[in-house]
C-alpha cells in the first residue's frame, strides 16, 4: 500500500469516527474463517458494521479527529477490529452472545458518546446500556405515572361519590 492509498484509508477511518459516536475496538485474532465469517453475519443481523484495521492507520485517523483519542492509545497493539453502530449496546451483545461459542472477540476499548470504556471487563456494563430513545421513554413513563394515578383516583372517587350521592338521595327523610 503506497501512502497515497494509506492517506486515503486515514481520511476514511477519520470520516467514520466522526459520522459515529459509538464504536467498539475489539481482538478477533485466532478465529478461524468459519468463525470470522459468522461473527460478521452476526455482526450484520445487528447493524453492526465490523472492519479490521491497522493500529497505525487507526492511531493517525484518531490524531486526526477532532476528538481527543489519547486514552486509546495503550489499547492499540495486536489485532484490531473497528465495530460501529448507532445503538451503543449493540455490538457489546453481539460480543456477548458469539463469546458462547469463542473465546474471541475480547473487548479492547469503546468510545460512547464521549465516553471511554477500556478493557474487556466493562463489557457487561455496556450491554446493559440504554439508547436514547429507551432513556426517553422511560422519562416520558416516570412522568405519565403520577398523572395516570391522579385520573385512576379521581375516576374510582367519582363513582363511590356518585354511589353516595345516589344513596343519599333515595333515602327516606
Amino acid at each position: 500500500m503506497n501512502k497515497k492509498e494509506k492517506n486515503q484509508l486515514i481520511d476514511v477511518l477519520n470520516k467514520m469516527l466522526e459520522e459515529n459516536k459509538n464504536f467498539y475496538l475489539a481482538d478477533i485474532s485466532g478465529l478461524t474463517a468459519e468463525q470470522s465469517s459468522s461473527l460478521r453475519r452476526m455482526c450484520y443481523k445487528q447493524n453492526v458494521s465490523i472492519q479490521v484495521v491497522k493500529n497505525t492507520l487507526l492511531k493517525k485517523a484518531f490524531d486526526k479527529n477532532a476528538t481527543n483519542f489519547d486514552q486509546l492509545d495503550d489499547v492499540l497493539k495486536g489485532n484490531t477490529s473497528l465495530m460501529f453502530s448507532d445503538s451503543p449496546k449493540a455490538p457489546a451483545k453481539v460480543i456477548t452472545d458469539f463469546r458462547k461459542k469463542s473465546e474471541k472477540p475480547i473487548l479492547k476499548a469503546a468510545h460512547i458518546e464521549d465516553e471511554f470504556y477500556i478493557g474487556d471487563n466493562n463489557l457487561s456494563i455496556l450491554e446493559k446500556l440504554k439508547t436514547k430513545n429507551e432513556l426517553i421513554a422511560d422519562i416520558i413513563m416516570l412522568l405519565q405515572s403520577p398523572a395516570k394515578n391522579v385520573v385512576s383516583s379521581l375516576q374510582s372517587s367519582s363513582s363511590i361519590l356518585s354511589g353516595i350521592v345516589k344513596t343519599l338521595s333515595e333515602r327516606k327523610e
